[in-house]
């Protein structure tokens, strides 16, 4: 024990007329109220401590605040805490609960997406209906920077076209993008690996950048988003709420004017503002810009038919022809159609927007496809004249009766292999009978051969006489008499 102490332990006992040696009566308490003197009483403590766990999980509930759950807590206990001492106390238990990491962010490292919860109307002026637009909004994290733009949708496309007039807007690219998870955006959410939508990936490579959504309910991971969400609609959305909008061109006319003012207007608790933050520091940080913007590409699966073909779109684009039955995945855009087989690109066409239609290169053909497609309708014409008039007649007239001529192709070609077995002579015959009866087709030429018709001489060939009995005219009877004058 120190001297001290012991010196001051002694000036006590002689205060307080202590000798020794002591009673024996006496206790350890008694002796020490003898040194020490009566304590003074402990201040009153107030009874009505609040049930911390209880309003930290309320806090997680919509739109519930900590005045909210004060005025609660006082309604019950009206001689309890005031405001600021009830938050103070919060703050000390939530810190001891779950310490924060203060998040600091250098310049040009991240941009913080999200689309704001509330809409704004649009009026139709023909019918007077009102339909909600969404607001999305990105701040740059070390400058607060902040992008704000209104879309009649939250779809992929929307969410895509946001993003590139935001990298367009800051004049540069950040190194990561962190949204929230959208499902048009992201697949399917993961702390570790989330899934993320191809055409969401493809825009995050296209302008070099890396796509890390915020883990799902950790909303301090995209506190920037949240706090730029909660000023754009305070200081835009709020001060623009007595305005009626009849188009989203007009809304974002206004709402551009007043984010001018927003990122110009000078922080309350740092010199500057959000628009001098950025040139001093974040300007220079950003990656630059590709040299075009990207282009939206959807990404879809098709099966490649027998026919080798897949339908996108309702039109049908050919795929090689050694894909048959394969699963492809199918890039999209407004002009290009591309189709990938295990990451490799197999076919690409100009995209067509005739529904029904087909769009086929002659390489995706196989061999004999290739072969039977080399014919056309002069050549065909040209080989049935080699086997006889009758023969070009009846092929020309099938093609003529089937536009496209290409739909008459099978039924000459059958009607050429028939030649190859019985010989011009009898085809030319067999064409000539069905001339005759009007009966052009395939089908026709094979009967005539199978039944060998065209060996029999035509009706119009045939000698007639005349028989001799008395109800039989004759064809004298038909011709006109001169009359008699």
């Amino acid at each position: 024990m120190p001297t001290s102490t012991v010196g001051d332990y002694l000036k006590r006992a002689e205060l307080a007329g202590l000798t020794w040696p002591l009673p024996e009566e006496w206790t350890e308490d008694q002796l020490w109220e003898r040194l020490m003197g009566v304590p003074d009483p402990s201040p009153e403590v107030p009874q009505a401590l609040p049930d911390w766990a209880h309003i930290h999980e309320e806090l997680r509930r919509q739109s519930v605040t900590l005045r909210l759950l004060w005025q609660e807590y006082r309604q019950n206990h009206p001689d309890g805490y005031g405001y600021s001492r009830f938050c103070e106390l919060y703050d000390r238990w939530a810190g001891a609960l779950d310490p924060v990491l203060r998040q600091v962010h250098r310049p040009g490292e991240k941009m913080f997406v999200d689309w704001a919860g509330q809409t704004i109307p649009i009026y139709n002026s023909a019918d007077g209906t009102v339909a909600p637009v969404f607001l999305f909004v990105a701040v740059l994290g070390a400058s607060n920077k902040t992008y704000a733009e209104a879309f009649l949708n939250q779809k992929l496309a929307s969410w895509i076209a946001a993003h590139a007039h935001a990298y367009a807007f800051f004049g540069g690219v950040s190194k990561v993008t962190v949204p929230d998870n959208p499902k048009t955006a992201v697949i399917k959410a993961c702390r570790y690996e989330p899934l993320l939508h191809a055409s969401y990936q493809e825009m995050a490579q296209h302008y070099g950048t890396v796509i890390i959504p915020a883990r799902p309910r950790r909303p301090k991971d995209k506190a920037k988003a949240e706090a730029g969400v909660l000023i754009a609609e305070r200081q835009i959305l709020a001060a623009l709420r007595d305005q009626k909008f009849f188009g989203v061109g007009a809304l974002n006319s206004a709402l551009w004017a007043k984010l001018s003012e927003l990122n110009a207007q000078p922080f309350q608790k740092l010199e500057g503002s959000r628009d001098r933050w950025f040139e001093a520091h974040e300007k220079s940080a950003l990656l630059p810009l590709p040299a075009q913007p990207y282009v939206l590409a959807l990404w879809e699966k098709a099966k490649v038919n027998i026919d080798y073909h897949v339908v996108v779109a309702k039109h049908y684009y050919s795929a090689p022809h050694a894909l048959i039955h394969q699963e492809l995945d199918v890039r999209l855009t407004e002009s290009t159609v591309e189709l990938f087989h295990k990451a490799k690109r197999v076919a690409a066409h100009l995209r067509s927007f005739q529904p029904g239609q087909f769009t086929t290169l002659e390489e995706h053909r196989p061999k004999s496809h290739q072969k039977y497609l080399q014919w056309t309708p002069s050549r065909m014409i040209h080989w049935a004249g080699k086997v006889g008039p009758s023969c070009a007649k009846l092929v020309e007239q099938i093609l003529q009766n089937r536009p496209p001529p290409e739909m008459g192709f099978r039924s000459v070609l059958g009607i050429m292999r028939l030649g190859k077995g019985v010989g011009d002579a009898r085809l030319e015959a067999a064409c000539r009978r069905a001339l005759h009866f009007g009966a052009c087709s395939y089908r026709s030429i094979q009967s005539i051969l199978d039944h060998q018709l065209d060996q029999q001489p035509l009706e119009q060939e045939l000698p007639f006489n005349s028989p001799n009995h008395d109800n039989v005219r004759g064809q004298d009877y038909y011709n006109p008499q001169p009359k008699e004058k």
